[in-house]
């Protein structure tokens, strides 16, 4: 039986404990709050420049080109096929020129079955169903292997007007939508491949008219 001492010693040590947690979760907050909005900045900075990224052609500079957010719901099947490949779609945005003129859509795609986590990533799609580039902005991927996908992988998609694309191990036909897959980084491209599709399939619905706009 434990006496009065032995009852007093942990009830101090359990007053300290819940002292030092509760001043650990107000500093954690302070500090969340605190850089809120300089992480808020640099994610729009970041989105930025992925939708520059993938409309940089000069053609775009000139005309002005500017990026608006688009609020946008796949639709019903859309959504299912999504989630089968566990792609989701975030946020899509118009590419316009200062005049109104449309020249596509950037659409966010995010894949959850990257090898090191999510990777995210912007495609541009053209009026006519172009992918016009790709972008990454997120991926945790295997330096050396998963983490060339945005100079060896994502350089493939540009240019191509297909309704999706696969990838191959035995080299890409020329005039297909195959893709060469990164050697050694499988799963990398798997996730690349499925999340360029997704944003692919995004656009192409806004621009046939099939999506929810919100």
């Amino acid at each position: 039986m434990k006496n009065k001492s032995d009852v007093s010693i942990m009830l101090k040590e359990a007053g300290i404990l819940f002292a030092v947690t509760l001043i650990a979760g107000l500093l954690l907050g302070f500090v969340f709050e605190l850089t809120k909005e300089p992480r808020r900045i640099q994610q729009e900075k970041a989105i930025r420049e992925a939708c520059m990224e993938v409309f940089s052609e000069e053609e775009y500079i000139s005309a002005g080109i500017g990026f608006q957010e688009y609020a946008y719901t796949p639709g019903e099947e859309l959504a299912s096929e999504l989630a089968e490949k566990g792609v989701s779609v975030g946020r899509v945005y118009e590419a316009v020129s200062q005049g109104g003129m449309l020249f596509g859509y950037v659409v966010e795609a995010i894949s959850a079955n990257g090898y090191g986590g999510d990777i995210v990533l912007y495609v541009g799609v053209r009026t006519d169903g172009t992918v016009n580039g790709v972008s990454i902005t997120e991926s945790s991927e295997t330096a050396g292997l998963g983490l060339e996908a945005p100079s060896v992988l994502t350089p493939q998609f540009a240019g191509k007007k297909f309704d999706s694309f696969v990838y191959t191990k035995t080299g890409a036909k020329e005039g297909t939508n195959e893709v060469d897959a990164i050697s050694g980084a499988t799963v990398t491209t798997k996730a690349v491949t499925e999340a360029v599709n997704g944003g692919l399939k995004a656009a192409l619905e806004l621009l046939e008219g099939g999506a929810v706009n919100e």
